[in-house]
């Protein structure tokens, strides 16, 4: 069965292809009540990690937010993550969250259908933020693969988001106005794409984010308003500042375009904070993300902020965050009438993803001779990621051949080749080609030889002054890809072959 997941900083969501239909697979809290996402939130239980509902119902410290931490420059999966006092490693925290949105989603009624059926297998399009850097796209892979799903491709959010306004606002596009700017406003990260679509075509244009601002700080803002002078948020114990965040981000929620008061409780105390007052401290944020948005409006020639003589049918508005009344007010008031809120802003995303794992969607990002091919690789004994372009993007042809000779450096080398597009900030969407195992010492290349997917179960050591390795990707006339590692001190050769994705 195929799915768009929707990897939030404060909310997961997952949508599924369901006949043409995109339906968001909810999910029941640890008291039974329904909702249709999983907070992106983990806590221990002892020695275990517990994730998203039962998370919030676990007594002590909690580790929200923690996506925000695959945005920084040097994050990998060693990065760590506090929860109360102590600290888990990004990589065990993302994989124990992936593991955990697998487990709800097998419990969904139209889930269980499906494997009732012999529908067993997950594949899955996971969205990613359209800035994300190489370390958060491959341990956001390499994550939900280790929890069982097939990931078919990673999509940036914004790109997604594109689909579902097509499916949606098909009537404002015409051959004069073929450009949408999403707007996308999460709980911790804002992104813009300008993507042009011509009927079913959509292209990138344009991406532009900033990975440090989202609903998040949103909340922080209005607990600052709620403490008054003499106190500061940094300063209160960690259990009191999230009960006062979880209290303001459900306030905050709550808000209509009639609300006049916010009440939050602290201890025995209610707090009361005048709406005016929250708008005029929430009012520079969303001037922060216009400023990011600005390169996309200008690509379209609305400099001024004037759209009728632009290319531009919609700002599109998704994103838990955006549903915030203040939001599209302001832009609304700087732009026009052509800002469209999504009916489903959190869900929007998610569903747009699972347009795009649809086999019998026409919507794609197509243009295959577009995409290049990588793969990615660790570097300085784990502690970082790099992309490792073997065939640029407009070169990836029948005919192209790459080759590439290194020493090995692990024991095993697990390698993730996908395809790339470009964007404006560099790598764009990814497809996955394959998952390839290679052995890189006579006993796991005996081991492999005898028994197929025995590597799969070998944990990965660094070993210096490992064998020489000749790496080659080659294209054949029918789109095939073959990734060979030829190792001659080992008297090893490994071909892998697979077909490209047409779309």
């Amino acid at each position: 069965m195929r799915l768009g997941i929707d990897f939030g900083t404060t909310r997961t969501l997952v949508a599924l292809v369901d006949r043409g239909n995109y339906p968001v697979i909810g999910v029941e809290d640890a008291l039974g009540d329904p909702h249709e996402h999983i907070p992106s939130v983990v806590a221990l239980a002892g020695d275990r990690m517990v994730c998203g509902w039962h998370a919030l119902a676990q007594p002590g410290a909690h580790a929200r937010s923690f996506k925000r931490l695959l945005g920084t420059a040097d994050a990998s999966a060693g990065t760590p993550v506090p929860i109360g006092d102590e600290t888990r490693p990004l990589g065990e925290v993302l994989a124990a969250f992936a593991a955990h949105v697998v487990e709800q989603l097998r419990q969904h009624p139209l889930v269980r259908d499906r494997e009732a059926a012999g529908d067993r297998d997950l594949e899955a399009v996971v969205g990613v933020p359209a800035n994300a850097g190489n370390a958060q796209r491959l341990l956001t892979l390499d994550a939900f693969a280790r929890a069982g799903v097939h990931v078919l491709a990673l999509v940036n959010e914004p790109s997604a988001a594109a689909f579902e306004y097509s499916h949606r606002h098909a009537r404002t596009l015409n051959s004069r106005r073929t450009d949408v700017v999403i707007y996308d406003l999460g709980g911790g990260t804002f992104d813009a794409s300008l993507v042009r679509i011509d009927g079913a075509e959509h292209e990138v244009r344009m991406t532009s984010g900033d990975p440090h601002l989202g609903g998040d700080d949103f909340d922080e803002r209005l607990v600052g308003l709620a403490l008054g002078t003499g106190e500061d948020l940094s300063t209160l114990p960690n259990a009191e500042r999230e009960r006062l965040l979880a209290e303001a981000r459900t306030a905050k929620e709550r808000l209509t375009p009639q609300t006049r008061r916010l009440l939050l409780e602290r201890g025995d105390d209610d707090v009361i904070v005048l709406v005016s007052d929250f708008n005029e401290a929430a009012t520079p944020l969303i001037e922060r993300t216009i400023a990011v948005m600005a390169p996309s409006m200008a690509a379209s020639g609305a400099e001024s902020g004037d759209l009728s003589d632009s290319d531009i049918a919609g700002i599109y508005l998704v994103g838990g965050a955006s549903a915030l009344p203040l939001v599209p007010r302001l832009l609304r008031e700087r732009f026009g009438r052509r800002v469209h809120r999504s009916p489903y802003p959190a869900a929007s995303t998610a569903i747009g993803l699972a347009i795009a794992a649809d086999a019998k969607s026409d919507y794609w990002l197509r243009d295959r001779s577009s995409r290049g091919i990588g793969v990615f690789r660790e570097r300085e004994g784990g502690r970082a990621v790099d992309f490792d372009v073997l065939v640029e993007a407009g070169d990836a042809v029948a005919g192209a051949t790459t080759t590439r000779e290194y020493r090995a450096a692990h024991n095993v080398g697990w390698f993730r080749f996908v395809e790339f597009t470009r964007g404006a900030s560099g790598v764009g969407n990814l497809t996955t080609l394959a998952e390839v195992l290679v052995p890189f010492t006579d006993e796991l290349a005996a081991q492999d030889r005898a028994a197929d997917g025995a590597l799969a179960r070998v944990p990965v050591e660094r070993r210096e002054g490992g064998p020489l390795v000749r790496e080659e990707v080659s294209i054949d006339a029918n789109g095939i890809v073959t990734i060979t590692h030829d190792i001659p001190e080992l008297g090893l050769r490994k071909a892998s072959r697979l077909r490209r994705d047409a779309s």
